[in-house]
């Protein structure tokens, strides 16, 4: 008797494994046929489900970013517990950081295929903190934007450049709730009327 297919489950192997591959490698780096064995897929398939690489990487990225604005929604009424949350989210997902700083190195400031979609939920995000702009929640002395930005660095950086907090406060210094508090009372001075 003949394997029952079923292409969302093999598509859905062929896309975990394409985040784990484009993580590690990068999108120059990352192999299709690494992809394909560890997807258990013929390498063909990622083609016709997926495109060419590029396009692959485009649609991992996309769709890991609008997870992440999924998961973490701007409160520009509680800056804590969205800091909180992103760096849970960045805790638990340190390959979203990895996909988005390859995509930096490797592309630059170049806008991808597809990114409508990560442009609208971001969107959301930006406006959400000037709405709190407009109720007076938090400072309008920095555009939504820009204040979107220098939040998502501040909240990111310890997970991207995990090195950098060890130069700077020393390989014995584990104390992350420390650290997480600096952030989040930085946070807020950012945001602060």
């Amino acid at each position: 008797m003949a394997a029952v297919r079923d292409p969302e489950a093999t598509k859905a192997r062929i896309f975990e494994a394409a985040i784990a591959e484009f993580a590690r490698h990068g999108i120059a780096g990352a192999r299709i046929d690494r992809i394909a064995g560890a997807a258990k897929a013929n390498k063909q398939l990622i083609y016709a489900y997926f495109g060419n690489k590029a396009e692959l990487f485009s649609q991992v990225l996309g769709k890991c970013m609008v997870d992440l604005a999924a998961a973490v929604p701007v409160d520009p009424d509680d800056i804590d517990a969205y800091v909180d949350h992103l760096l849970d989210y960045h805790a638990t997902h340190p390959e979203f950081l990895r996909l988005l700083f390859w995509e930096g190195i490797e592309y630059g400031s170049a806008e991808l295929p597809d990114e409508s979609t990560r442009q609208e939920h971001y969107a959301r995000k930006v406006a959400a903190f000037a709405d709190g702009q407009a109720r007076g929640v938090i400072t309008d002395a920095i555009p939504p934007g820009d204040l979107m930005l220098l939040l998502t660095a501040l909240t990111n950086w310890m997970t991207v450049v995990p090195q950098m907090r060890r130069i700077l406060t020393g390989p014995q210094d584990t104390d992350r709730d420390r650290l997480r508090a600096s952030i989040k009372e930085a946070a807020r001075r950012l945001v602060a009327k």
